[in-house]
């Protein structure tokens, strides 16, 4: 019991805003997607550093309108972001601009290992 205690707890640190009293709770992972950014600006979406499967939402919540970037295919996109939010919210979803190898992105070399 202990086990499924932590993967909620560490699923709930990776999860998207507190949901106000009219959204449901929703895990990303859940959906098979990976949320990079949130309540974001366009100018920080632009670093190509991020991987190239990676794209923009732009969603309205009571009246102003956000930005994410989100890893996983447009319909799992579209399904997690239609749950949290509802039919009325999601404006559009588009390529980010990310340049990165999503197999590359967030690879770290191991160190090297000292020859005797």
């Amino acid at each position: 019991m202990s086990k499924l205690h932590d993967v909620v707890k560490r699923a709930q640190g990776k999860s998207m805003a507190e949901p106000s009293k009219n959204e449901k709770q929703v895990f990303p992972h859940e959906y098979g997607c990976e949320v990079l950014l949130q309540n974001t600006s366009i100018d920080k979406v632009k670093d190509p550093s991020f991987p190239n499967d990676a794209y923009l939402i732009w969603y309205d919540v009571d009246g102003q309108t956000y930005i994410d970037l989100v890893r996983g295919t447009r319909v799992r996109i579209f399904d997690m972001y239609y749950d949290k939010y509802g039919s009325e919210s999601i404006k559009k979803i588009d390529f980010g601009y990310g340049r990165t190898n999503p197999k590359l992105w967030g690879y770290k070399q191991p160190d090297k290992k000292k020859r005797k």
